[in-house]
């Protein structure tokens, strides 16, 4: 059982795409202000930066070491483009699920998590595993384990694995009903993967060294 939820955690949190450097570019002309649009909902740009925020908040808290968060920072530098991908691919698994008639309870997630507590040595391990290994912080860990479980529901539903074809055939007929826009300086979305990719656009700058430079 440990060793499935492990495998589920990281198809949903460390699955995500490491993406290469910042890119600066033009915003999207169609929708202003949003990183992304989602089901024809917007998650604007200052929605993704406070989730990030959420993030370093937590990792700043777990390492006060200056160098050492430092470093924390270095190994990750996509968290905003991670974090979009998440945020989109949470909605992706929810509106298939939901297609699917599955549902999870919140007593659902009490138990899931109060099993991971134990086998993490409480809550606070818990909660500083899902942020070291999945970019999890504490805040999100419940909204994150009922993800985890509407995954492996929605598997067993399908009578196959989340590895397996099944499952992510249905999650890229989700992702495409939902119909899937990023802003170009966060890439594209490939509905088939169901994943964010980078986009080659003639516009976009790569500022990373130039932003390497001005830290050092």
């Amino acid at each position: 059982m440990h060793s499935r939820r492990r495998r589920t955690a990281l198809l949903l949190s460390a699955a995500i795409v490491a993406a290469g450097p910042l890119l600066t570019a033009c915003g999207n002309e169609a929708h202003p202000g949003a990183a992304a649009v989602v089901g024809g909902q917007r998650i604007s740009v200052s929605q993704l930066e406070e989730r990030v925020d959420e993030v370093r908040a937590a990792q700043r808290a777990a390492v006060p070491d200056d160098a050492r968060y430092a470093q924390v920072v270095a190994r990750t530098g996509t968290l905003a483009r991670d974090t979009l991908h998440g945020m989109i691919l949470d909605q992706v698994l929810h509106r298939a699920a939901a297609d699917a008639g599955v549902t999870v309870s919140r007593k659902e997630v009490q138990a899931m998590r109060a099993g991971l507590e134990q086998q993490a040595g409480g809550a606070k391990g818990l909660e500083t595993t899902w942020l070291q290994q999945y970019g999890i912080p504490p805040q999100r860990l419940d909204d994150n384990l009922r993800l985890q479980l509407e995954a492996q529901k929605l598997a067993a539903r399908l009578g196959a694995d989340t590895s397996q074809p099944a499952f992510w055939k249905a999650l890229s007929k989700a992702s495409q009903d939902l119909g899937v826009d990023l802003n170009p300086r966060y890439g594209d979305w490939d509905v088939q993967k169901v994943s964010r990719v980078d986009a080659k656009t003639p516009w976009v700058r790569d500022v990373t060294a130039a932003g390497a430079r001005q830290t050092t």
